[in-house]
């Protein structure tokens, strides 16, 4: 069934909507994927913030004309799902990990910072860390330093404890002595 014109410039407003706020999209040929399947990946990409969308293609063009997506343009052929996602691992990360499990989810591209990604860019792109633990691990990083000179200035105190505290237990077995 046929979108009217009205209809159409409503879908090309909320995808160039989506475009604006997004930082990367992932495109997939989703072709013989059962209903469910699709069901089930819908709902993980909405967990993870990821909105994931089946349009024209000549209106998914329309859509990304003149945002940082427009490069991927000529790639938007076929039955294909688009994922776009404020995250810039999200939508590659779902997309990925639940192409790994179900074979007929075939990854065709994407972009990321106003460049085209193929295929094997959209997998190294979802295999980065997400935010959150990029994040940990650099507090880590910066903790370290100051968590091994307090280790370093603990151990000094202690060893300097250590040495004041055996001359005054001698102490008074030399006094008994004399």
């Amino acid at each position: 069934m046929s979108l009217n014109r009205s209809e159409k410039e409503a879908v090309i407003s909320d995808v160039t909507s989506l475009a604006a706020k997004a930082q990367t999209l992932v495109m997939a040929e989703y072709r013989g994927i059962t209903v469910a399947d699709m069901t089930k990946l819908r709902s993980e990409a909405r967990s993870k913030g990821v909105t994931l969308s089946v349009l024209k293609n000549t209106l998914a063009r329309r859509a990304v004309a003149g945002s940082a997506f427009e490069v991927v343009g000529d790639q938007m052929t076929g039955p294909l799902i688009y994922g776009f996602s404020e995250d810039a691992v999200a939508a590659a990360k779902v997309v990925a990990d639940f192409a790994k499990t179900n074979d007929k989810l075939v990854i065709r591209g994407g972009a990321f910072g106003g460049k085209a990604l193929d295929v094997n860019g959209v997998k190294q792109l979802a295999n980065i860390p997400s935010k959150e633990v990029l994040l940990s691990q650099l507090l880590g990083l910066m903790q370290s330093p100051v968590s091994r000179t307090a280790r370093v200035l603990a151990a000094l105190a202690a060893k300097r404890g250590e040495g004041e505290a055996a001359p005054a237990a001698d102490a008074p077995a030399e006094a008994q002595a004399a």
